[in-house]
């Protein structure tokens, strides 16, 4: 099973991906470290990247992604994946899952005044707001960014199991 937890800056995509990894007993990886040191440098300075400044950065995730894939590990990422053709890009042909990590602009800004050492500044968190395209319940689990992340890393793994059991059930019968 590969898992992308998604949202934009400050939702807590790396606290929680490092819990449901571990809970799950599998690896995680953080979308920055797919980031060219440009980018970084970019972001550093208050500019937010364009879709070209995205592009071989969501390439190199999908071939992590696929990687993993292919290897037959249970993996969780995490990434922005603000916008519809990012989450498509990543997926390609894998069936992963999404989980999006959903909060209000004030939540998420005064998290990030909060952060140290990261190099994302929280005057770019208007840019990601602007860009995000939202999954749908169909496409992603939602998580409330509110909930402390033991109660996220709980109902994600609780959602996970009830519908790994529903696609493991066999079909109800009428008969005995």
């Amino acid at each position: 099973m590969i898992i992308v937890v998604m949202g934009v800056a400050g939702s807590g995509k790396t606290t929680i991906g490092t819990a449901l990894a571990a809970r799950l007993g599998c690896g995680f990886s953080d979308a920055d470290q797919f980031h060219s040191e440009a980018n970084k440098l970019k972001m550093a300075r208050g500019v937010a990247l364009t879709d070209e400044d995205r592009l071989p950065w969501l390439q190199n995730m999908h071939a992590a992604i696929a990687a993993q894939e292919r290897l037959g590990h249970d993996h969780v990422f995490a990434c922005s994946a603000l916008k519809r053709r990012y989450r498509e890009m990543l997926r390609g042909d894998s069936a992963l899952r999404l989980v999006f990590l959903q909060g209000s602009a004030e939540l998420l800004a005064e998290r990030l005044s909060q952060r140290r050492g990261h190099f994302f500044p929280v005057e770019l968190l208007q840019d990601q707001l602007d860009n995000l395209e939202p999954p749908t319940a169909q496409e992603a689990l939602i998580m409330d960014i509110r909930l402390s992340p033991d109660e996220i890393v709980e109902a994600i793994v609780q959602r996970l199991c009830n519908d790994q059991a529903n696609v493991e059930a066999p079909p109800a019968t009428d008969r005995p």
